[in-house]
């Protein structure tokens, strides 16, 4: 007898990690039976953190989860990454209207590209609906408290990053 074996894909930036990607990360892994976690190299998007640096810090924060997450990095079409990794569905966590438009769109062309691989749609805890990574970047910017949005090892990284442009 044979075992199927549902395998998610969570693509994103991660351009840091915070504590909303964390809780879908948390949901998603309870879904599967494996979780991928892909994080893009998305130059378009000019991240702070290099793509290694983003690997280990999403690998940090998912250890707790044990063997069933895979964090790898890919700079391919997400579709062709989702057959190249064998997921049979691709996760992706919703905030607001406006994600949705987005992700809705994304969706129909990704169906166009590989009718067999679904998308699953998390909703954000009311608690980190706000929380994006470029405001979390911004707030450090600009000396606020990033302590609510992210992890504390992501909070030293991310305020390392920006200590030479924050007077303090």
């Amino acid at each position: 007898m044979t075992t199927d074996h549902r395998t998610g894909l969570y693509p994103g930036t991660f351009d840091p990690i915070t504590n909303g990607h964390s809780d879908i990360i948390g949901r998603a892994v309870k879904l599967v039976d494996k979780l991928v976690i892909g994080v893009a190299r998305n130059i378009g998007k000019a991240p702070m953190f290099t793509i290694d640096e983003r690997v280990e810090m999403v690998r940090e924060q998912v250890a707790p989860l044990g063997d069933r997450v895979e964090v790898l990095p890919f700079d391919s079409l997400l579709m062709h990454f989702a057959q190249e990794v064998g997921a049979g569905v691709i996760i992706r966590g919703l905030r607001a209207v406006a994600d949705f438009e987005y992700e809705f769109q994304m969706t129909a062309m990704n169906q166009q590209l590989n009718r067999d691989i679904e998308t699953v749609f998390l909703m954000a805890d009311p608690r980190h609906q706000a929380v994006a990574s470029r405001l979390v970047k911004e707030i450090a910017q600009l000396g606020g408290s990033i302590a609510p949005f992210v992890a504390p090892s992501v909070a030293e990284r991310l305020l390392a990053k920006v200590a030479p442009k924050v007077a303090r």
